[in-house]
């Protein structure tokens, strides 16, 4: 199943570098299915995977251009290194803070492969986690020093239904002492302190 997955994902980029090539950038609405979440066309434009059920029972997925413009990324489709690193899915379908309230993918999120490396998805869930009243850096650095109070604290300004108990402690392994590192999937360095980042010319540095 696994394998199948990676084909399909690969056959996907295949055919957006095709279609780049061809149509001169990214378009969410030309995305297959299977590489749209977590992509940023040529435009900025954050792209997001739309479920509906037609009228005969059948799923239908569409990959439409959201509202979000990403600041410091474009023309982007993120790879399969930082999906895995920050446990992230294809397939995910909207965009939410749900990986904020499981434990398990708030440590995914916080772990340095993902906070240090991938500056897409972490500006996506800086933004989204912002939109709740939650700065996503100090949280993590809440889970990084294990203190439930500092979590709480974080958290007690959400304007969502977010709580302290909802969080399962992340690892100690975050520097955040002018976190200043270079991604592996851009040559561009990533500063959280101002989130700047020089954007991204091409998505053709994949990792498979």
């Amino acid at each position: 199943m696994a394998v199948t997955s990676i084909l399909l994902t690969v056959s996907a980029l295949i055919s957006v570098i095709s279609l780049q090539g061809v149509l001169g950038g990214i378009v969410c609405e030309n995305l297959p299915m299977e590489v749209c979440a977590f992509s940023v066309s040529s435009s900025g434009a954050r792209c997001v995977l739309e479920k509906s059920i037609l009228r005969d029972g059948n799923v239908q997925y569409e990959c439409q251009s959201s509202d979000v413009i990403a600041e410091i990324i474009k023309e982007w489709i993120e790879t399969e290194e930082c999906m895995n690193a920050c446990g992230v899915e294809r397939m995910a379908v909207g965009m939410s803070t749900d990986a904020l309230v499981d434990g398990r993918s708030t440590r995914k999120l916080c772990s340095p492969n993902c906070y240090n490396k991938c500056p897409n998805i972490l500006e996506l869930y800086f933004n989204l986690a912002a939109g709740e009243g939650i700065y996503l850096p100090r949280l993590c650095e809440a889970h990084r020093s294990g203190d439930r109070r500092m979590i709480s604290e974080v958290i007690s300004k959400s304007k969502s239904s977010l709580t302290a108990e909802s969080f399962a402690v992340a690892p100690a392994t975050i520097a955040f002492e002018d976190l200043k590192t270079y991604p592996a999937s851009s040559p561009s360095a990533i500063a959280f302190g101002d989130l700047k980042i020089s954007p991204v010319s091409s998505p053709s540095a994949l990792g498979f």
